[in-house]
C-alpha cells in the first residue's frame, strides 16, 4: 500500500513543482514558494477534520514534542522549497530537480542518527551510487569527477542544501506521524499536514510581510494558476505523509526518486527545455542508486 501512495505523492510533486518554476515570471522566489502553504493549509485542515469525524478513534492525543517536530520539519521545508526553487533558476527545473535529489542521501543519514531507522549494506551501496551520478551531472561535459572540489555549481549547491532541507522534513514528519500513537495511518498523516501547513503559513508569512508586503495580494491576484499550485501540494504532501506513517522515511523518500523520470518528460513537454546526453546518463545513475535503496535497503 505504501509504495501505491509513494507513487501518487510522486505524480503530485512533480506536477507542483513544475506549476511553480512556471509562476516564476510573475511572482518572486519566495512569493512563488509560499503559495503552497498560503493556499494549501486551509484544505489541508478541510480534510483532516473529515477523516477525523469519519473516524471511530477521533482525534489522537497530541503530545508537546508532536509540535516542536511539525515545526523543526515545516522551517526545513520552507528552506528546502526557496532553494529548490533558487536552483531552478540558476540552471533549469530537472536539472535542479536532480540536484535536490540529494535528499536520498540525506534522508538515509538523518533516519539512522535522529530515528535509529538506519539501511542496510546495499542500501549505502546504493546511496553512493546516487552520489556520484549528482557530482557527475553537477560537472562540466568532459570534466572527470576528480575535479569536483575546483569547480563550483550555484544550482548544485542550492539544490544539495534543498535535498538537506527535505530530508530533515521527510524525518519530521515520520516523527511526528509516529507520536500520534495507533491512530489511523490516514488520520496521523492528514493531522501531521495540517499542523505543519498552519505553522508554515504563519512562519514564511510573518517572512514575507516584513520582506516582500505586496507578494501576498500578487498571489491571489494570480489565484488561477496559483490555486492548483496548492491543491497539488495538498495532495502530495498528504500522500507523502500517509505513506511515511506506513513505512521508513528513507524508504519511502528513496522511491519516490522515480520523480526524476516524470521531471524530464515534464521538463521536454510542458517547460520545453533540452537536455544533454551526458545529463541524462549522470540521472540514470541517480536513479539505479535509487532503486538500490528501495529494493535493498
Amino acid at each position: 500500500m505504501w509504495i501505491a501512495v509513494t507513487f501518487l505523492a510522486t505524480i503530485f510533486q512533480t506536477l507542483r513543482t513544475a506549476a511553480q518554476a512556471r509562476l516564476r515570471p510573475d511572482l518572486s522566489v519566495n512569493a512563488a514558494s509560499y503559495v503552497r502553504y498560503i493556499l494549501g493549509a486551509p484544505i489541508s485542515i478541510a480534510a483532516c477534520a473529515v477523516v477525523i469525524w469519519w473516524s471511530a478513534d477521533g482525534m489522537p492525543t497530541i503530545p508537546t514534542r508532536f509540535w516542536f517536530i511539525v515545526i523543526g520539519a515545516g522551517v526545513a521545508q520552507i528552506i528546502a522549497t526557496i532553494a529548490l526553487l533558487t536552483s531552478f533558476d540558476r540552471r533549469d527545473y530537472a536539472i535542479g530537480t536532480v540536484y535536490s535529489k540529494t535528499e536520498v542521501i540525506q534522508v538515509a543519514i538523518f533516519s539512522a542518527v535522529i530515528v535509529g531507522e538506519p539501511l542496510r549494506l546495499w542500501g549505502w551501496i546504493s546511496v553512493v551510487a546516487v552520489l556520484i551520478g549528482v557530482i557527475k551531472l553537477a560537472l562540466p561535459p568532459g570534466t572527470p569527477l576528480r575535479h569536483i572540489v575546483r569547480h563550483r555549481d550555484r544550482a548544485a549547491q542550492a539544490g544539495v542544501l534543498a535535498g538537506a532541507g527535505f530530508a530533515l522534513a521527510s524525518v519530521g514528519i515520520r516523527w511526528a506521524s509516529t507520536s500520534l500513537g495507533d491512530h489511523p495511518v490516514l488520520v496521523r498523516g492528514l493531522v501531521t499536514l495540517a499542523a505543519m501547513n498552519t505553522a508554515q503559513t504563519i512562519v514564511n508569512g510573518i517572512w514575507i510581510q516584513i520582506r516582500e508586503p505586496d507578494s501576498i495580494g500578487v498571489i491571489f491576484r494570480h489565484w488561477k494558476r496559483t490555486l492548483p499550485v496548492g491543491a497539488m501540494s495538498v495532495g502530495g504532501s498528504a500522500s507523502w505523509a500517509i505513506a511515511m506513517s506506513m513505512e521508513t522515511a528513507a524508504k519511502v523518500r528513496s522511491l519516490g526518486q522515480l520523480e526524476l523520470l516524470l521531471t524530464f518528460l515534464v521538463s521536454r513537454a510542458w517547460l520545453h527545455q533540452r537536455h544533454q546526453r551526458s545529463e541524462f546518463i549522470a540521472s540514470g545513475i541517480v536513479l539505479v542508486g535509487i532503486l538500490g535503496v528501495t529494493l535493498f535497503g
